[in-house]
């Protein structure tokens, strides 16, 4: 009588809730952190998102090494922006 256990199906990662919104610095980071968590259905990813936020919490890391190592799996919020300069055409009232 032994138990089978079905290791086939990885086990899905949870997004960690450690907000602290009086931190200013770390909330903002924790909100990016959230959103890349939530749009990423990659359980290693997910893994790597959680040990950068928990570090950025311990202190082992600083805030631009926690953006460097998770700036590779945000997608689609930075394509969205333009900073370029808007060509703008315009037209005398003689033509």
């Amino acid at each position: 009588m032994t138990e089978e256990t079905d290791n086939s199906e990885p086990t899905q990662l949870e997004k960690l809730l450690i907000d602290n919104p009086s931190d200013f610095q770390f909330h903002a980071a924790y909100l990016t952190y959230s959103n890349t968590c939530d749009k990423t259905t990659e359980t290693e990813i997910k893994k790597l998102l959680n040990q950068s936020i928990r570090a950025l919490q311990q202190n082992q890391i600083d805030y631009s090494t926690f953006y460097r190592s998770i700036s590779q799996y945000r997608t689609g919020e930075e394509s969205q922006h333009n900073y370029g300069r808007a060509l703008i055409k315009t037209q005398r009232k003689r033509e």
